[in-house]
């Protein structure tokens, strides 16, 4: 299974950018009200310059309390994050969510974001990829 087909299953919700100087106070209320874990810290939309989640705001408030809130977008980001392309493999990806211990990868192309998939969404693909392969073996077995 590939990126594109993963983005395919997403459907068209576009990605959530924030620009650097976003108050992490905003940041939080995004995620919360959009009820997802990470958004990425773009100057212009298409350039991932950073990403935030969830657990860098709880770093953020265990170490320094409930000031950090106060603080901007670009003072907890992960700059560079590490990107894939549409073409790139779901299971590399996944090698690469694990191996790096995170869960958001923005998806880039010819240096524009055009998407992000999470640890969520490809393990979600490979189960389901993996149970069409189940079904076809029982099916081929049966006969049918």
């Amino acid at each position: 299974m590939l990126v594109h087909q993963i983005l395919k299953a997403k459907g068209d919700n576009g990605v959530v950018t924030v620009k650097p100087g976003t108050p992490i106070s905003d940041v939080a209320q995004i995620l919360a009200e959009r009820r997802i874990g990470g958004v990425i810290v773009s100057k212009d939309g298409q350039d991932a310059e950073g990403i935030v989640s969830e657990r860098d705001i709880v770093r953020a408030l265990a170490v320094k309390g409930a000031m950090c809130m106060q603080e901007n977008v670009e003072d907890l980001m992960t700059r560079n994050p590490v990107c894939c392309t549409r073409n790139d493999n779901a299971d590399h990806v996944l090698t690469r969510m694990t191996d790096g211990r995170f869960r958001h990868m923005p998806v880039v192309e010819d240096g524009v974001l055009i998407g992000i998939v999470t640890i969520g969404d490809v393990v979600k693909a490979r189960l389901e990829e993996l149970s069409m392969e189940r079904n076809a073996l029982e099916g081929m077995i049966m006969g049918h």
